[in-house]
């Protein structure tokens, strides 16, 4: 079939819009490019036993939240999460948390729930539980629901423009991972206030 140029044209005008359509109601293109951080920031790789991490403006610090093991390989039941810095912004070492950091700021509070199953909620924000559990796979992962969605969660991400240290001005946190009902990936906001 031969097309016109007109028909060709309305034909491009039609299929750009669809697209454009697409792209701007898609919740995950939405929620990325809606006031995105100017900073570039690494992926973690080779990290023992991480669980997840968490980035934030102002710098390229990395947390690394990771299972905290025993000598013997199992789990350290009093503290299952081990919290501590890549500190990319500098020479890329690790570092522990500082007083501030663990107790007012990046720390969690966990309690157990059961065999191979804990909560966790961040000190800064314990509003939102994170749960902290063994699968069928024999590997442990977090989990947390937002907007009745159950996100094994992979990254945080904290968007934070100006403020003080005391009281940054926190825009909005993300939370990205695989929905476990579809197995997709998925980026959902989370109110801070």
């Amino acid at each position: 079939m031969y097309l016109t140029p007109p028909r060709l044209l309305i034909l491009l005008k039609t299929s750009f819009i669809i697209v454009l359509t697409f792209f701007l109601f898609s919740p995950l293109a939405w929620t990325q490019s809606k006031d995105p951080s100017p900073l570039s920031f690494p992926t973690p790789k080779n990290i023992d036993h991480m669980l997840f991490y968490l980035q934030r403006d102002p710098n390229t610090n990395t947390l690394i939240y990771a299972l905290n093991l025993k000598e013997n390989g199992t789990i350290n039941s009093d503290a299952p999460i081990q919290v501590y810095w890549i500190r990319y912004g500098e020479k890329g070492q690790k570092k522990d948390l500082g007083y501030i950091q663990r107790k007012f700021a990046y720390g969690i509070d966990t309690k157990a729930l059961g065999a191979d199953k804990y909560e966790f909620r961040f000190v800064s924000h314990k509003k939102l539980p994170f749960y902290l559990q063994k699968y069928s796979d024999k590997s442990y992962h977090v989990s947390v629901t937002i907007n009745n969605r159950t996100i094994r969660v992979a990254r945080l991400f904290i968007r934070i423009q100006g403020g003080s240290f005391w009281l940054p001005n926190v825009k909005y946190a993300e939370v990205e991972g695989i929905d476990e009902a579809t197995g997709k990936p998925i980026v959902e906001r989370i109110s801070v206030k």
